[in-house]
């Protein structure tokens, strides 16, 4: 239920009955008053109560919801998108989309699932006071993704040791590159670098310089 017509004595009662049957408190409606309590002749006879219609404004995480409905249904109708709040004191929010044509959805490596997170993630800070990391999956993909990237991370690595050589990655996202980053983080003997500008940027993966003393 997002709105509801309601009635009492004064208008004050009238938004007070409302909100009850929304479950909401004032801060998170609208209100407009239909008609004022009119007292009846003498206080007794013919009075009317007041009327009000209590509507439930959209929370951010509803609106970003309908703003990428609208582009995923571009590119397919049958998709279904659900949404949830994943961590309400960091305010993280994660899509996930389902659909029969999901692998024009992710695109090739993720590109087309990168490019409608990165336009979630702009229209939902641009309306939140508070730095929202938004993710949006279909079909599991961010999973996979990363146990790929932790495979060519560990593969890169292995190479870099063996042939004392640095190595450049593809141009990934920077979500990606710190999945890789922190997969790397632990072997003592290899450093990690961005370099280039987005959307070209990408991770050098190379043997850490000895400190001079």
């Amino acid at each position: 239920m997002r709105e509801v017509t309601a009635t009492g004595q004064t208008i004050e009662q009238a938004v007070q009955n409302a909100l009850q049957q929304l479950s909401s408190t004032k801060e998170e409606v609208e209100i407009e008053v239909i008609e004022d309590s009119k007292k009846g002749f003498l206080g007794l006879f013919g009075g009317k109560p007041a009327k009000v219609l209590v509507v439930k404004k959209q929370t951010l995480i509803e609106k970003a919801y309908e703003y990428l409905s609208n582009i995923v249904k571009s590119l397919d109708e049958t998709a279904e998108i659900q949404y949830e709040v994943q961590n309400q004191k960091e305010q993280s929010f994660l899509f996930t989309i389902k659909g029969e044509k999901v692998a024009l959805i992710i695109g090739k490596r993720g590109n087309t699932l990168n490019a409608l997170q990165f336009l979630v993630q702009t229209f939902v800070n641009r309306h939140s006071k508070q730095l929202i990391h938004v993710t949006v999956d279909a079909e599991n993909y961010r999973l996979k993704r990363k146990e790929s990237l932790e495979i060519l991370a560990k593969k890169a690595a292995q190479t870099v040791i063996k042939t004392k050589k640095a190595v450049s990655l593809e141009p990934m996202p920077s979500f990606e590159r710190k999945i890789i980053h922190h997969i790397l983080t632990d072997m003592p003997n290899i450093s990690t670098k961005s370099v280039g500008q987005d959307p070209y940027r990408q991770l050098v993966i190379d043997l850490k310089k000895p400190i001079k003393g």
